[in-house]
């Protein structure tokens, strides 16, 4: 590697310049010493570099000294620094970055480089006046020096990382393409990606698909840095931080969440939910989608088009449709079109848009009636109302109805009804 330029100017004839060139002239003389101090200091404070081997140090020594030189000739104004000037240092940024290390550490490195030269500076100037105004007259080209060297510094450190997170993006949604197709990786870096994720042939698995839609703070709908905002959110939450699939394809965030020993789809269905409702929070609205268990990666295209036919069910303002947790009645309820809607007696609809009006009274008896197994007396126990009072609900439901709850026909034609009721108002204006 090179070793940068050297102080070569004959001294100058002014005593400031002659001052300077004396303390740069004997700052060159202990440069070796100078630069193992540093690498001793940085080896002491930045607690990444103390863990790290000689081959570490024998690099960092060589940059170390290379930046002093560098300094040295920018202080004596024998050469202006030029971008291409830092390429070693561009490189060693590079493989900071590479190995893991923090740019905070990095730029703590060039600190730690800043001071040491700056106190050596200061002991070779010595206390008289000549020589401590030479040495503050460096503080300029320094600190210049020092900031234009750690800015490029932290410049191949951003490019760096973005080319890595581009490159996790790609593997991603490539590892995603292919699950959806219904295979599970077998070999190369997908295989291993899957690993990490904790993804196998087999594992059981369930599909999440959201969709902003809308922010509260600014009003505006999805966009792309919504749904990037959103993946990473959901990447990072609760007890499965990292280890979860997350990747923004084609307008929407799909989670892929491994359901581990101990767990049930209840537990990745409430994670999800409580992941939903903390953004919403924050001001962003999601529709969220979480399909049942998929048993390995063959049925995972199948989970994923239920997730996408959950998002259905979820109201314009957002929130989550969970599978797991709806019965076929249930399901089957809330999908119902116009007609299914149109099919319910009129009469029925009316007293059940009252009823709503007025709370759900009939509407909980109704429930709680066909709950209790059409046992009145338990009914009203867990309503917690006295037993002639349900009797009176029953009777007004069939006065304005035509229909006895206590047929089991009429009965679940009105919970028929009241489900589709509740399916439009919930899940109504769909996206």
């Amino acid at each position: 590697m090179s070793r940068g330029p050297a102080l070569g100017a004959p001294a100058p004839s002014d005593p400031l310049s002659r001052e300077r060139h004396r303390i740069l002239h004997a700052v060159q003389d202990r440069l070796e010493d100078v630069a193992s101090s540093a690498v001793a200091v940085m080896r002491t404070e930045i607690p990444s570099y103390a863990l790290q081997d000689e081959r570490f140090f024998d690099d960092v020594r060589d940059q170390v000294l290379t930046h002093y030189r560098m300094q040295l000739a920018a202080l004596a104004g024998d050469r202006d620094i030029a971008p291409e000037d830092l390429v070693f240092s561009r490189a060693a940024a590079m493989r900071r970055a590479r190995a893991g290390f923090a740019l905070e550490d990095w730029i703590s490195a060039f600190r730690v480089g800043r001071q040491v030269l700056w106190d050596v500076l200061l002991d070779c100037a010595g206390t008289s006046a000549e020589a401590q105004q030479a040495a503050l007259s460096l503080v300029t080209p320094l600190m210049r020096y020092v900031d234009f060297a750690s800015t490029h510094a932290a410049q191949a450190y951003v490019e760096y990382q973005q080319h890595v997170v581009a490159d996790a993006d790609r593997e991603r949604r490539d590892l995603l393409d292919q699950l959806l197709a219904g295979a599970a990786p077998t070999r190369g870096p997908l295989l291993a990606a899957a690993q990490a994720y904790g993804i196998g042939p087999h594992s059981p698995m369930m599909a999440v698909v959201a969709v902003c839609v809308g922010d509260t703070r600014t009003g505006d709908l999805t966009s792309a840095e919504h749904c990037y905002a959103t993946s990473a959110s959901i990447g990072i939450a609760g007890p499965w931080a990292g280890r979860t699939l997350v990747v923004v394809r084609h307008g929407e965030v799909v989670a892929v969440p491994v359901v581990r020993t101990g767990m049930d789809a209840e537990d990745i269905c409430a994670h999800f939910e409580a992941v939903q409702r903390r953004l919403a929070r924050e001001g962003t609205m999601l529709a969220m989608g979480i399909s049942t268990v998929a048993e390995g990666a063959g049925e995972l295209p199948r989970a994923y088009e239920e997730a996408r036919a959950a998002l259905d069910l979820v109201p314009s303002g957002g929130g989550v449709a969970a599978l797991p947790r709806l019965s076929p009645f249930d399901y089957l309820a809330l999908r119902a079109d116009d007609l299914a809607r149109q099919l319910v007696d009129p009469r029925v609809r009316a007293l059940l848009e009252e009823d709503r009006r007025r709370g759900d009274p009939l509407a909980a008896t109704v429930r709680a009636f066909a709950e209790a197994d059409l046992n009145l007396r338990l009914a009203a126990d867990r309503l917690r109302i006295h037993h002639n009072t349900a009797h009176y609900r029953l009777r007004r439901i069939e006065e304005r109805t035509g229909r006895n709850p206590r047929r089991i026909a009429d009965l679940l034609e009105l919970l028929v009804a009241l489900a589709i009721r509740d399916g439009a108002g919930e899940g109504g204006d769909h996206q």
